[in-house]
């Protein structure tokens, strides 16, 4: 069964292997973002890590989507 889970990801400076930990599981969306909006106001602005909710089957699916590398999107002129 698929759950929410919520990755505490420390900078680096390599982009090919990010640094994370996994925080907590839930099977519940609102509940998962909730503590991950908690997380974040914890820590403080000076902070560079970021917390992120990812949906997965296990905790192994939830990293390997996180490690993905993503373009970013394209803001066309008038979604400035």
């Amino acid at each position: 069964m698929a759950e929410y889970y919520v990755y505490k990801i420390s900078p680096t400076i390599a982009k090919l292997v990010k640094p994370m930990d996994l925080l907590e599981v839930f099977e519940n969306y609102k509940e998962a973002r909730s503590f991950a909006r908690e997380q974040r106001q914890n820590a403080g602005n000076d902070t560079q890590e970021i917390y992120k909710v990812i949906f997965a089957e296990n905790a192994l699916d939830a990293e390997e989507k996180l490690s993905e590398f993503r373009e970013k999107p394209i803001v066309k002129e008038w979604e400035k």
